[in-house]
């Protein structure tokens, strides 16, 4: 008989600290984990600012981002490998080891629910299956169940007590599901002394319960670090009935007859009585101001009531499961309307804030949102050599990239070439009907780009006495890689896709043998924009940026069903800039770090009213240049895809 959840607890917890110590040892060394910047926002939504001492301010504050003390980050991947980043620190920001005053997360809750991503087209409704990268975080089809659960989330409580300072605390946010098993282990993590509060979230949400009673709550488990923890009492309004009695009212002795306490009227306004443990909040429903269309939203009200209570402005605060983003919403500053009688508590200066998750819908959801609230600029992160921490965490830290590049040679169906041609290993052969293809695999350490691709037809024609074709299969990807295959017109040379989520199908097939014949490589996406316009006006200059074309990511690549995926591919045919979900553009691009001054996406009410597409021309002023600019373009479409254009643009008149 297998043993018992209570049973298992105790090896769980075990071995989440020794998964946890490894990657606290690994901070030290020399391939620790880092984060890379992708994209450095300045929210700007409305394209009609021309206001050039506005425009003027961005682009002094882009020279600020290795000066500035802080820049909010949102960070896209394993959040695991996200804290072990900020426990290591980096040139930029030094280790957050002690540095955060508060974490809220907001992690599945094993439901065993299919949260599957609808995405809306013009003319049809997609309904896009979570991959399974995304499928571990959201779908929580782990093969052992609430175990596994509970496998996952132990290592992480114990890097996230890691980055609280001393007085930092830590709120989790869970319902029936594993509530009372987590807190167990955060009993354990966190010691059972520092359990401070557990909070009941309780809301309307009707539905028909044939069999129990309604479930109308979830609950927050609120621990400290240590005793000094901070803590802002907070206060909730008198009922109504209450206070239209009382009015502001206090009691004080007054020398009567009887010598007793009386009630009188003073001007001193009421507080109220101190906030209970069990908070009414309205839930997020369809038709709600806040509602940014993700399953499992959480009111900005609910987590400013956590913001205020155990952190202070300027404070540095963590979301490590980001979700829809209300957390970063509400540490931004951003004062939410009362409506009626709801009391609504939340801060009244912004907090410095970090939120990571693992899913490309929440990060696209969450960096719309902050745009649209007009967010001070953050940093959009991903985890740096994402795939080789993965193969690490997979196939254990003696991994060799060679051992990866076998893998992925032999799921492609090639065999590898001999040592002696290929000393990287990272080469191989397929031989068909006669045709012989050079397989190359390149390495996740790099970004595939122009000079891999000139340097695998130099091998196709050199090696072995020559290959009637080359295959390049690559993990990432520099952003001009669609421009290079255009200049190169080589129809002999074909650049295909390595899945991201590759190595998290191993892990959860079981092997190379189970994944063969199951692993797609798709085609890469890319963008055309038409010929920049530069105008010259006065100390000004007004940038016309216009798309032009979006070929879609192999839909193949894409976890749709076979109606879906003819649905997607009219539209794409038909209309493919209705793919484009959001997309910006950086007017001086370095060729490292993407800053986006001009941002537009859908449903952003400043630039049109089409919630189903974004405007395909932007113009906006900035600061006059010398000489030619080097204009950047980003598209994100309705998957999470992205895909970049650089043009160079010659002066202006004499500056030319």
């Amino acid at each position: 008989m297998a043993n018992s959840l209570l049973e298992q607890l105790p090896e769980i917890v075990r071995e989440g600290r020794k998964q946890a110590e490894k990657i606290l040892e690994s901070l030290e060394g020399r391939h620790r984990v880092s984060l890379q910047t992708r994209e450095w926002v300045l929210p700007s939504k409305d394209t009609r600012d021309s206001d050039w001492i506005a425009a003027a301010n961005r682009q002094a504050h882009l020279s600020e981002e290795d000066t500035a003390d802080w820049t909010n980050r949102l960070i896209y991947g394993d959040n695991l490998l996200a804290m072990a980043a900020l426990l290591a620190g980096d040139e930029h920001t030094p280790s957050l080891r002690g540095k955060v005053d508060l974490i809220y997360i907001d992690p599945p809750f094993d439901s065993k629910a299919d949260y599957r991503t609808k995405v809306s087209l013009p003319g049809v409704e997609l309904e896009q299956r979570p991959t399974v990268i995304e499928q571990f975080a959201y779908s929580d089809t782990w093969s052992d169940g609430t175990a596994s659960y509970l496998a996952m989330i132990t290592p992480r409580l114990i890097l996230m007590r890691e980055l609280l300072s001393e007085t930092g605390s830590i709120y989790v946010h869970l319902d029936w599901h594993v509530g009372h098993y987590v807190k167990l282990v955060m009993d354990e993590v966190f010691g059972k002394d520092n359990f401070v509060n557990e909070i009941c979230w309780w809301y309307k949400r009707w539905s028909a319960a044939a069999s129990t009673f309604q479930r109308m709550h979830d609950t927050i488990y609120f621990y400290r670090k240590s005793e000094k923890y901070k803590f802002n009492q907070l206060f909730q309004p008198l009922a109504t009935s209450t206070a239209s009695v009382h009015g502001n009212t206090r009691r004080i002795n007054v020398p009567d007859d009887t010598g007793k306490l009386i009630t009188v009227r003073t001007d001193e306004p009421s507080k109220g009585v101190q906030m209970h443990d069990v908070w009414e909040v309205p839930f997020v429903v369809a038709h709600s101001q806040e509602q940014v269309g993700y399953a499992t939203q959480k009111p900005i009200e609910l987590v400013a009531r956590i913001l205020e209570a155990s952190s202070d402005p300027g404070d540095l605060v963590a979301d490590f499961f980001g979700g829809s983003g209300s957390f970063a919403a509400a540490a931004e500053g951003r004062r939410v309307e009362k409506h009626g009688n709801t009391s609504v508590y939340t801060n009244s200066a912004s907090r410095r804030w970090i939120v990571t998750d693992l899913g490309k819908p929440a990060c696209m959801i969450m960096r719309k949102r902050l745009i649209d609230q007009g967010a001070k600029p953050f940093l959009y992160q991903a985890i740096g050599d994402y795939q080789v921490e993965a193969a690490k965490s997979a196939m254990g830290r003696s991994f060799r990239v060679g051992d990866l590049s076998g893998i992925v040679l032999s799921l492609y169906g090639a065999q590898p070439l001999d040592p002696d041609d290929s000393p990287l290993r990272n080469l191989g052969k397929v031989v068909y009907a006669g045709k012989k293809t050079l397989v190359l695999v390149d390495s996740p350490n790099k970004l595939t780009g122009a000079a891999t691709l000139r340097k695998a037809i130099t091998q196709r024609e050199q090696l072995l006495g020559g290959w009637d074709r080359v295959v390049v299969l690559g993990w990432n990807f520099e952003p001009s890689i669609g421009q290079s295959i255009t200049v190169l017109n080589d129809s002999r040379l074909e650049v295909l896709v390595i899945p991201p989520d590759l190595l998290d199908r191993l892990r959860k097939k079981g092997g190379i043998e189970k994944l063969r014949g199951q692993v797609r490589f798709s085609s890469l996406q890319y963008l055309t924009i038409k010929p920049v316009r530069r105008t010259r006006s006065g100390e000004e200059e007004t940038l016309q940026v216009t798309l032009d074309n979006y070929v879609l990511l192999s839909p193949e690549a894409i976890n749709l069903d076979d109606d879906n995926r003819k649905k997607l591919l009219k539209v794409a045919n038909a209309e493919p800039l209705a793919l484009i979900e959001y997309w910006a553009v950086d007017p001086d691009y370095d060729g490292e770090v993407f800053r986006s001054v001009w941002q537009d996406y859908r449903g952003n009410s400043a630039n049109d009213n089409d919630p189903l597409r974004v405007i395909t021309a932007a113009e906006f002023s900035v600061p006059r240049k010398a000489g030619e600019r080097r204009v950047c373009v980003r598209v994100v479409d309705v998957f999470g895809f992205e895909a970049e254009v650089v043009q160079v643009v010659a002066g202006t008149g004499a500056e030319a």
